[in-house]
């Protein structure tokens, strides 16, 4: 046992929406006598994927003495009690709420822009994202959330949309999306047990990811193709190398 930081639970705010529960993906928190409860110590990781899915501010991140997170725990815990996806409303942003959770990090789902939307040349201000959720940074997504749920997702490197000039009509279109630096970002032990949970429990239909050129982008790659390693599925898994002007370089099933 060491300090460390972990979930923490406020049920006195905790009205048992269960709408954080599967954001959970090591299924840590249950609804148990109507409240959000965390499970175990040894099942949360400390991350606060369940943050921003809370409409009550009931979960925050403190730092306290626990039992230090268990992978092999986790395994047999979902294993012996798979998380059953929750349905998620289409609902636009919304304001800051009170609490201790992030609104930075609420889930959320929009409508795409449709056929009709203008196209990437139109005049300023009239271009339409296509962006159809939120968030996208792979530290703060739900891997069974609705919007991965058979989804072709598009797994991007941070640096692909500032150089791709027609990204969003292009590549986004019709996709969902997640964003990470193999280069920068922690933690990527995380990210490789989110892909495995969208290619297992979301049950994704395609796997795009999308890199620069440098030599560093290809730690993305190697994430991907260790996920579909370990996953039970298989699904397609393309890759896209941009260079740094922007221009598809190459562009490959795996």
């Amino acid at each position: 046992m060491s300090v460390r930081k972990i979930v923490r639970i406020d049920e006195e705010k905790c009205n048992g929406c269960g709408a954080c529960v599967p954001s959970c993906a090591e299924g840590a928190i249950r609804i148990i006598d109507g409240k959000a409860r965390l499970v175990a110590d040894n099942l949360c990781d400390g991350l606060g994927a369940c943050l921003g899915d809370c409409p009550e501010g009931a979960i925050t991140i403190e730092e306290r003495d626990a039992d230090e997170f268990d992978e092999s725990a986790v395994k047999r815990h979902v294993k012996a009690a798979p998380i059953a996806p929750a349905p998620m409303p289409v609902r636009p942003p919304s304001p800051l709420h009170a609490g201790g959770g992030c609104p930075g990090s609420r889930m959320m789902r929009f409508d795409g822009p449709g056929d009709d939307a203008p196209s990437i040349d139109g005049p300023p201000g009239e271009i339409r994202s296509e962006l159809r959720q939120w968030p996208v940074q792979m530290h703060l997504v739900s891997p069974t959330a609705p919007y991965f749920q058979g989804a072709d997702v598009l797994l991007a490197a941070d640096c692909v949309a500032f150089s791709v000039g027609d990204f969003h009509r292009c590549w986004l279109r019709g996709k969902a999306l997640a964003i990470a630096c193999p280069k920068l970002d922690d933690g990527q032990d995380t990210y490789l047990k989110k892909l495995v949970a969208m290619i297992d429990e979301a049950r994704i239909n395609t796997l795009t990811v999308m890199v620069m050129e440098v030599p560093c982008c290809g730690g993305l790659t190697a994430l991907a193709r260790e996920a579909c390693a370990r996953a039970a599925r298989r699904v397609p898994v393309k890759r896209i190398v941009v260079s740094l002007r922007g221009d598809v370089l190459s562009e490959e099933w795996l």
